[in-house]
């Protein structure tokens, strides 16, 4: 018989002939390696679980165009080609126009976007009804469903004044003999007052018109039909002077100020210069709690169809990284060379990392805690061996046994109970770590081939280090004294 097998057979002997404390030390190293396996899957798999959860509270970064940059579709789309398809949640792009819907004198910020996108952006939005679908169906914030009584099924008119001020050059250039102009500027309560004028062949005012059906009827919707009021431009020569060229109407400064402005920001009449209502159906109210009550929602097709352009305001994105990942997907927007920036949603990376940093340090304090505990149950368990063993320890040293073949013995009994013991703990630590996911996040967790021998070998390193004690015991045994029976 070889040395190696007869070293092997001692060690079983010993380890069977004291079954019931060697169970209790196998079981505790199990129980440590079960905790070790499952919190060290947890550890690593709760991020992703934690920033799946975690999406549900809204966009975490946000694209915009640099000052002097448009921001469009196509783009867009070249920009989210920086974000790997497995970070990248959602991608909810947003123009916001300023519609008037003239039958309520009322005036609403319109937000035209992806609503498949809504959806994995902005899960927490709740629509009593449905998402639109079809074109031409919008959805309704709250706010704005009780201000003008709209519910499911009912239908608006939207009018989209195109932004006629926001022409290059000097408006003054338009201001030609026989032209035909057209200005908008905002009235009371952020309603659009839109201005129509004829000059005449010296280039005065020959006839005016205004639509200013978004202020309040009884002041500033008098403007549009007031004569006298009217009659002051006929025959004036722009721009005007508030106050001097023509006196606001009684009741209504800001409408009045409001036409002047207009007027004094016109610009020659082209086809895309006007005005385009198009009647909706309300699909759905939004109710979130928060400022989207008070917007009207469409989907961009119909938005550009519309207004004729393929703009965008904002894009919010929902990306699943923690904020170093975050971070390097931003400076990389940045490099991409396409007039667009991004920005992290501050509040929601924060809080994201916060959680994320705290819950995994209490799995690992409570993992550090667990191993603690077993070293201590494994080493009181052998010394409590040892103290059986004290006679035997003692007649072998008697018989010539070094202390280094005591020590390999013991130790050699420890790393067999820790070989065991992790054996059963990765395969039990993982099925622990799945329950855990499973109840507490609604998922499963990925199984991580590397954990098995990781855990195995951390195992035997923990029985091994219990064992330093009982082995120093075991060693400094006097055999005179032992054989005296002392």
């Amino acid at each position: 018989m070889t040395k190696r097998r007869m070293f092997l057979r001692m060690i079983t002997a010993s380890l069977l002939r004291r079954r019931s404390r060697m169970l209790i030390a196998l079981l505790s190293i199990g129980i440590g390696a079960t905790i070790l396996a499952g919190m060290v899957t947890i550890y690593y798999d709760v991020p992703r679980q934690m920033r799946a959860q975690m999406r549900s509270y809204g966009a975490n970064m946000l694209l915009l165009p640099e000052d002097g940059e448009t921001l469009d579709s196509e783009k867009l789309a070249r920009v989210l080609e920086q974000f790997p398809e497995d970070a990248l949640v959602g991608a909810a792009p947003y123009r916001y126009v300023r519609l008037d819907m003239t039958s309520r004198q009322q005036s609403f910020t319109t937000a035209g976007t992806d609503f498949e996108q809504v959806l994995k952006t902005s899960p927490y939005f709740s629509v009593e009804g449905r998402y639109p679908e079809a074109t031409r169906e919008v959805l309704v914030g709250k706010e704005i469903a009780e201000l003008i009584g709209v519910r499911e099924g009912s239908s608006m008119e939207l009018t989209w004044q195109p932004a006629v001020t926001a022409g290059e050059g000097d408006p003054a250039a338009d201001w030609v003999p026989n032209a035909q102009l057209a200005g908008s500027a905002e009235g009371f309560s952020g309603g659009a007052v839109t201005v129509t004028a004829t000059l005449d062949g010296e280039g005065k005012i020959a006839e005016i018109q205004v639509d200013a059906s978004t202020q309040t009827p009884e002041y500033g919707g008098r403007t549009q039909e007031d004569k006298p009021f009217l009659k002051q431009f006929t025959g004036k020569t722009l721009p005007l002077t508030m106050g001097e060229d023509v006196d606001a109407l009684t009741g209504a400064t800001v409408t009045s100020t409001a036409i002047v402005d207009a007027l004094n920001h016109s610009r020659a009449v082209t086809a895309a210069s006007q005005p385009r209502t198009v009647r909706y159906e309300v699909v759905g109210i939004l109710v979130t709690g928060g400022e989207e009550e008070g917007y009207v929602f469409m989907s961009n097709a119909d938005m550009r169809a519309l207004t004729g352009e393929d703009k965008l305001d904002v894009t919010e994105l929902s990306v699943s990284a923690d904020e170093e990942q975050l971070n390097a997907y931003v400076e990389a927007v940045a490099n991409s060379g396409e007039g667009v920036t991004a920005r992290l949603v501050k509040r929601v990376t924060k809080s994201e990392t916060a959680v994320l940093g705290k819950l995994q340090a209490l799995v690992f304090l409570v993992t550090v805690v667990v191993l603690l505990l077993t070293m201590i149950c494994v080493s009181t368990t052998m010394m409590a061996v040892v103290s059986e063993r004290r006679r035997e320890i003692g007649l072998r040293k008697a018989l010539g046994a070094s202390d280094n073949s005591i020590r390999a013995e013991f130790l050699g009994e420890g790393l067999f109970l820790g070989l065991l013991g992790g054996v059963m703990g990765a395969a039990l630590g993982f099925v622990f770590a799945q329950v855990v996911s499973v109840n507490v996040f609604g998922s499963s967790i990925t199984f991580q081939p590397l954990l098995l021998p990781v855990t195995v070998i951390v195992s035997m390193v923990i029985a091994a280090v219990s064992c330093l004690m009982p082995i120093k015991r075991a060693v400094s045994i006097d055999p005179a004294l032992v054989l005296k029976g002392e």
